[in-house]
């Protein structure tokens, strides 16, 4: 069995104490190519042929890209042009999110049967804490083992797993047997893990940070180790901290199955400029009926709206408004938008992109926190 595929005793090495029962199993599952895969499985004569979710348009962007189309060096969040300028052959299918929030509710089915202790993070990824499992598996190689069993077996899909004693390690992990395999990092080895890790593979750490680090010598886990906390304080302030401890391969924290939702937004980029007000609104009007429509299935009420604008020369601002009672109706939230959007005009410049966001909620959600969605989405 490959190294970091065994599933070793837990030693007592991250909180000075003499007992294995404070060290955590956190398993992070990760769907392969989920969007994209699930249209293969739902389409014959998509397998084994470079596919991508998105609209292929000359403005579109890739949603998801299938493992096929990986090896033109295809990927998410690229333009459209660009990944059909890279493989030529890629065919795109237009996303089919209900689809796939139904499949992603079947998974996290499949989840509950094993622990309550669930953190989304998308439709394709969570956290797992099977430190105390439903099923009394004692190894969490199994456990994993078992969920990835039944995915493919009520799903027909694939999904790779990482094992570790806290979440950022399990994350590293799960990146490591793509696609369709499982990977430990057990507590003896996550310390020299991290040390090797190039800084931007660290999860959470974006290419504006790496690139300050790498001004400041900071290239691996192992140099990242070698500062002190008050440079890391000084030089990244309430983030010093977390690099510091993460770089010793330390993560407190815990899994949070019941995050509240901050906030939910829709947003699209235009296959043609908007040039005036009426084409702004109207295309803001879908938006609207998305968001409002999520927030009353889950019982939220937001007193804050946000209206994000990109104009051509992909300039980003936002404009908000925030009401000491939460907005009463989708109307109403029209009326907000209207406001916000009017003084933009005349416009000094075309829009290619708009968004509008609900956030400071009133009621708690009813699901955990995930990630903004946008009629693009996200499929890893």
């Amino acid at each position: 069995m490959a190294q970091g595929m065994n599933e070793t005793p837990l030693p007592p090495i991250l909180n000075g104490t003499d007992s294995f029962k404070d060290i955590r199993k956190i398993i992070h599952v990760d769907m392969d190519a989920f969007y994209a895969s699930v249209e293969q499985r739902d389409n014959p004569e998509l397998r084994g042929k470079p596919v991508a979710v998105g609209f292929g348009a000359k403005r579109g962007v890739v949603a998801a890209a299938s493992y096929e189309a990986r090896r033109f060096d295809v990927h998410s969040a690229m333009p459209s042009v660009t990944a059909l300028r890279k493989c030529p052959e890629l065919i795109f299918v237009r996303p089919r999110f209900e689809t796939y929030r139904a499949v992603s509710n079947q998974i996290h089915e499949i989840f509950s049967a094993f622990t309550p202790l669930i953190e989304p993070l998308s439709l394709d990824e969570a956290y797992l804490d099977v430190t105390e499992n439903l099923a009394g598996i004692a190894l969490a190689t199994e456990v994993a083992a078992r969920i990835r069993a039944r995915i493919r077996e009520e799903t027909g899909l694939t999904a790779s797993a990482g094992i570790s004693y806290n979440k950022f390690l399990a994350k590293m992990a799960s990146g490591q047997r793509k696609p369709d395999g499982q990977f430990v990092i057990p507590p003896q080895a996550g310390p020299a893990f991290v040390e090797a890790l190039p800084i931007g593979k660290f999860h959470g750490i974006g290419p504006a940070t790496e690139a300050k680090m790498n001004r400041l010598g900071i290239r691996t886990g192992a140099d990242l180790k070698d500062r002190t906390l008050a440079f890391l304080q000084d030089r990244f302030g309430k983030s010093g901290p977390y690099y510091y401890w993460l770089s010793r391969g330390i993560d407190h924290r815990p899994v949070r199955p019941e995050r509240v939702r901050k906030s939910v937004g829709a947003e699209d980029t235009f296959s043609s400029d908007i040039i005036d007000f009426a084409g702004a609104h109207e295309g803001l009007r879908p938006l609207m009926a998305k968001v409002w429509s999520h927030c009353e299935r889950h019982q939220l009420k937001a007193r804050t709206v946000t209206l994000k604008v990109k104009f051509t020369d992909f300039q980003l601002i936002t404009r908000s408004r925030t009401f000491a009672q939460p907005l009463a109706s989708l109307v109403a939230l029209d009326e907000t938008v209207v406001q916000l959007l009017g003084p933009l005009f005349p416009l000094a410049k075309d829009i290619r992109l708009l968004g509008v966001t609900l956030s400071s909620f009133d009621a708690v959600a009813e699901e955990p926190e995930i990630r903004q969605f946008d009629l693009f989405g996200n499929g890893s």
